[in-house]
């Protein structure tokens, strides 16, 4: 196990290295690559990771607090029972990773690819997914009271069972997805109602 603190890298090529349950504390990424490295359990606090590449890379059991991934690339990641609290992860694509048995607490997951995710019976209470690409997502089931999904696309995902009172959907093309099952709020109805032609007074 290591330990790094408040070190800053740009453009270094991690891939090689072998980062399982390290712990990184307030550290800053430009560029790097951790494409199919070895971060299994690893910890980060209060990090940055700017247009970082994780292809491939495993991070399953990885913890993440008030971290930020700033347009990095996670596609073909590994990222079972990986825990995200309060992290930004604004522009990152996650096309084809493994995201079974994440757990996201709040955090800002603005403009993300998360096409085709299973997200089944997971808590997202609060979190942002302004214009997030959640197309043919699984979230049957799923809490997500009062998170912001202000234009996100939401084609063919899956919902029915899902919770989301109180949460911002304005600019959501309730045509595109069903909403069989769903619990949703007076508002929110309004404008399912709107989406489909309805006069509302």
């Amino acid at each position: 196990m290591f330990q790094y603190s408040s070190q800053h890298y740009e453009g270094v090529n991690f891939s090689s290295q072998d980062l399982r349950y390290g712990e990184l504390i307030s550290c800053t990424f430009t560029r790097c690559i951790f494409s199919n490295g070895a971060l299994e359990e690893i910890t980060t606090k209060s990090c940055r990771f700017i247009e970082c590449k994780f292809q491939g890379a495993s991070l399953n059991g990885s913890i993440h607090t008030e971290s930020a991934f700033e347009n990095c690339n996670f596609s073909q990641a590994n990222l079972f029972v990986s825990k995200f609290e309060n992290c930004k992860m604004t522009g990152s694509d996650f096309s084809s990773s493994n995201m079974d048995g994440i757990t996201i607490l709040k955090g800002d997951w603005s403009y993300t690819n998360l096409r085709h995710t299973r997200f089944i019976r997971q808590d997202f209470r609060g979190g942002r997914f302004f214009e997030a690409d959640l197309s043919e997502a699984n979230l049957e089931k799923a809490d997500l009271r009062n998170c912001d999904f202000t234009r996100a696309l939401l084609s063919k995902a899956k919902l029915q069972g899902a919770d989301i009172r109180g949460a911002k959907m304005d600019g959501v093309d309730f045509k595109t997805f069903s909403l069989k099952g769903v619990r949703m709020d007076r508002e929110q109805s309004v404008l399912f109602a709107l989406s489909h032609g309805a006069k509302v007074d």
